[in-house]
C-alpha cells in the first residue's frame, strides 16, 4: 500500500512523504502529480520543503510532472532517500536542492519502458517515443549530476543500481545519512558465547548480572551443613 502525505511540521517547514508507487495507473492509491500540485498550493508559504522517498517508481510521466511541481515550488527543497528511489522516483529525487541518501539506501535509473502491441510501424513509433522519453529523463539526471546526457543514458540502458556511496560518487546525491551506531557492545571476554550477536550483548550482560546476584543471595541464605 502506498503512503503519501504533505504536512506542515514546524513554522516555515513542510514535509512530503512519498512511500509507494508513482501514478494511479499502477495502484489506486499511487502518488499523482495532480494531488501533489493541489497539496503544494494548499500548504501555503514555507521556506523549506523536506521530501522523503521510498519508492520503486511507476508512471514516468507522473514522475516528471511531480518533479516539475517540486522544482517550481518556492522553497528550499531537501530530498531524503530513506530506502530506495528507483525509476520514476529517482526523477523526483533530482528535484532537491540537497539530496541525502540513507547509508543502506539505493537509487536506480533505467531507460523508459512500456507494453506495446500493433504492426511494425506502430511498434517503431512506440520505440521512438520511448527513446524521446529516456532522453528527457537523461536531461534531468545530467542537469543534477553534471554528467553528459550520453553518460546518463549509458547508465540508464544497463539499469544501474547505486548504493549510497555510488550515488554520491556519481553526483545523484550530496551526502549519506549514516546508520545508527549501537551504543553498547558485548564484551567477548565476559561471556561464554563466541558468536553472540552484538545487539544481544546488553541483554546477555543483564541476565548474567541477575543470575550472579541471585546465586549470591541463595548462598548467604543457605543453612550451615550438619555433622553426622
Amino acid at each position: 500500500m502506498s503512503s503519501y502525505r504533505l504536512s506542515v511540521r514546524a513554522a516555515g517547514r513542510a514535509e512530503m512523504l512519498i512511500y509507494g508507487d508513482i501514478g494511479s495507473g499502477w495502484v489506486e492509491d499511487g502518488v499523482t502529480a495532480s494531488r501533489v500540485a493541489a497539496d503544494l498550493k494548499a500548504v501555503g508559504k514555507v521556506s523549506t520543503l523536506d521530501v522523503r522517498i521510498n519508492s520503486y517508481g511507476g508512471d514516468v510521466f507522473e514522475g516528471l510532472a511531480i518533479y516539475r511541481q517540486i522544482v517550481n515550488f518556492d522553497a528550499s527543497v531537501n530530498v531524503f532517500v530513506d530506502g530506495v528511489a528507483a525509476s520514476a522516483a529517482s526523477i523526483i529525487a533530482m528535484a532537491g536542492n540537497k539530496i541525502e541518501i540513507a547509508q543502506a539506501g539505493f537509487l536506480m535509473i533505467h531507460d523508459a519502458w512500456t507494453f506495446a502491441a500493433g504492426n511494425a510501424d506502430e511498434l517503431r513509433a512506440t520505440a521512438e517515443r520511448l527513446d524521446a522519453t529516456s532522453e528527457a529523463m537523461a536531461s534531468i539526471y545530467s542537469a543534477r549530476t553534471k554528467k553528459s546526457s550520453t553518460q546518463c543514458r549509458d547508465l540508464m540502458r544497463v539499469e544501474t543500481w547505486m548504493t549510497a556511496q555510488e550515488a554520491v560518487d556519481n553526483g545523484f546525491a550530496d551526502s549519506i545519512a549514516p546508520n545508527m551506531a549501537i551504543a553498547a557492545k558485548a564484551d567477548p571476554k565476559r561471556f561464554a558465547f563466541r558468536n553472540l550477536p552484538t545487539v544481544l550483548g546488553p541483554r546477555r550482560q543483564a541476565a548474567v548480572s541477575a543470575v550472579t546476584q541471585m546465586r549470591a543471595h541463595l548462598l548467604t541464605k543457605r543453612p550451615a551443613a550438619r555433622s553426622a
